[in-house]
């Protein structure tokens, strides 16, 4: 991650060895060099991920080819990317955060072990009551929508049994496919309540500062750029669905016609291409 660009620009290298230092440990060495089962760790790739795009979004900015930008958004963990880019949050800040946020997650999937599916073919409001009707007859807890990321492509998160009940719904429902993703950590669910708390305490005392560019929340699908309203985001998206396929509408309904894609891959651009025709996408890593 990041290594050949590394290598022949010092912008890059210097923001994973800020990485390294805010951190203390070498970030910058498990991306280059692995081993890949410890960077599959969340813990690890949360910060590898949030460093290695906001060291792609400084050497765009100097190169001068970083068009100004109208909003900024990130799906899931790429919010707090667009956080640090708009200016609302530091580089440093944003690492250890991101890394908390992974320890976190980790320790409340060790704790009560969830799951996620994928669910392709339906839309996300009946899918949603599928989840209710799922969770409603099994004793785990319950399963939910966790990330609505285009239209007919749908994450589901939560008790394993509520997500085995909700697919095998989907499925009798019309669904094309619903595919178990192999994760013990049911994000965006009621199964991180038992460290939002805890995250949440991390927010508060994380300076943030207002954004110079509009975010647009992954929760509510509204522009945010206050420090009240960031902390109360970030705070809610640990437990809320992540509302991508609106947050694209919501762009484009506001004249966006071009999306730039800064990050290891382009799963965004894919998704936006699916959510909306007409616009074009450009995924740079």
């Amino acid at each position: 991650m990041g290594r050949d660009l590394a290598q022949i620009r010092p912008i890059v290298r210097g923001t994973f060895e800020r990485a390294d230092e805010a951190l203390h440990i070498k970030l910058s060495q498990l991306c280059w060099e692995g081993p890949e089962l410890e960077l599959g760790d969340t813990v690890n790739t949360q910060p590898a991920i949030f460093t290695h795009s906001l060291a792609v979004h400084a050497a765009l900015v100097m190169s001068g080819d970083y068009p100004a930008p109208a909003f900024l958004a990130g799906h899931s963990l790429g919010e707090f990317s667009a956080l640090c880019a708009a200016g609302a949050l530091t580089f440093e800040d944003g690492a250890k955060l991101v890394r908390e946020r992974g320890r976190l997650m980790k320790w409340a999937g060790t704790q009560q072990p969830g799951s996620m599916a994928a669910v392709l073919g339906l839309d996300a409001n009946m899918l949603a009551t599928i989840c209710a009707e799922a969770s409603a007859s099994v004793s785990s807890p319950a399963v939910v929508v966790a990330n609505d990321n285009c239209p007919g492509q749908i994450v589901i998160s939560g008790g394993k049994e509520a997500v085995a009940a909700a697919g095998s719904l989907a499925k009798s429902r019309g669904a094309k496919r619903v595919l178990p993703l192999n994760v013990s950590i049911a994000a965006h669910s009621p199964l991180m309540n038992s460290v939002s708390a805890d995250f949440a305490k991390l927010i508060e005392v994380t300076p943030f500062t207002v954004a110079q560019v509009p975010v647009i929340a992954n929760t509510s699908v509204l522009p945010i750029s206050h420090p009240d309203d960031i902390r109360a985001e970030l705070c809610a998206q640990l437990t809320s669905a992540v509302r991508w396929t609106e947050t694209v509408q919501y762009m484009v309904a506001q004249g966006v016609t071009d999306f730039i894609e800064i990050g290891p891959k382009d799963v965004l651009s894919n998704l936006i291409k699916r959510t909306k025709d007409g616009v074009t996408t450009q995924a740079i890593g």
